[in-house]
């Protein structure tokens, strides 16, 4: 089978969704399959296997790290996803990936599969402080549902976002396929050279948290979580990047804990193994 998938993100810029992406495209071609992908370029082009079809775009407003896809230059693909011959088109993200996705599958004649990583509903207040939470949620539930119904079966990485879904009133097949990783990435690390370049105390516990700082991720929770903790020599790392860090480091030194948190950005899995 030959699968084109088409998404908002992807490497270098690291996330969940990039991550996911990369795990299923390396299982498909595991399988035989072949895969290829559009996706926005970014300062940093890196292959990764497959083919990947770099889509100008412009800076994200307040989050530099991500781009929004022309959707001129995705149309503008159509030619070319008709010579791959594709036996369909798998949208990865809600934005421009979306309706760029549906006007290529649309006019090319291929069935269209689109993932739902996102629980919206629980995601716009965050960046959106100042509007009403209710009617945000609301935005959120016929925005989803809308998009859902414009497909032609929707993936979902567990049963309960196929419930929030259902609940919604999406009428698309609905297939749950949680997102794994592949046991290689999880190898031995350096313990005390970790500790040493943090200055992390060398018997101190450590409470970790691995992922995007943002602010739907409720991290805020994990400082209160360390605050409450009788024993004071617990340190807190927090592994990744995101909006929410200068707020989260600035909530840190309010709560008295800053000399107990450690905000060690993205730290590369290959560079680990290379040392």
């Amino acid at each position: 089978m030959r699968v084109l998938m088409l998404n908002d993100v992807y490497f270098p810029r690291v996330n969940g969704v990039s991550t996911s992406v990369q795990t299923f495209a390396h299982e498909l071609l595991a399988q035989g399959h072949d895969v290829s992908l559009i996706a926005p370029s970014y300062w940093e082009d890196r292959p990764d296997g497959f083919p990947i079809l770099r889509v100008t775009g412009r800076a994200v407003p307040r989050d530099p790290e991500d781009r929004i896809m022309s959707l001129g230059a995705v149309k503008a693909l159509l030619p070319r996803i008709r010579a791959t011959r594709a036996d369909v088109l798998h949208i990865q993200t809600p934005f421009a990936a979306h309706y760029g996705g549906l006007w290529l599958a649309r006019r090319a004649g291929l069935p269209v599969v689109e993932s739902y990583h996102t629980y919206f509903e629980e995601y716009l207040d965050k960046y959106l402080p100042a509007l009403p939470r209710a009617p945000l949620r609301w935005l959120a539930r016929r925005f989803s549902t809308a998009q859902c119904n414009s497909v032609d079966a929707v993936v979902v990485p567990t049963v309960p976002m196929r419930r929030v879904l259902e609940g919604y009133g999406v009428r698309t097949p609905i297939e749950v396929i949680p997102t794994g990783l592949p046991a290689t990435v999880f190898t031995p690390g350096d313990g005390p050279r970790f500790r040493e370049r943090f200055a992390i105390p060398t018997r101190a516990p450590l409470l970790l948290y691995v992922g995007r700082v943002a602010h739907e991720k409720n991290i805020g929770f994990l400082l209160e979580v360390l605050a409450a903790l009788p024993r004071q020599d617990v340190m807190r790392v927090i592994a990744g990047e995101g909006p929410a860090r200068s707020s989260l480091a600035a909530r840190a030194q309010r709560m008295g804990l800053g000399s107990r948190v450690r905000f060690v950005g993205y730290l590369s899995r290959h560079a680990a193994l290379a040392d």
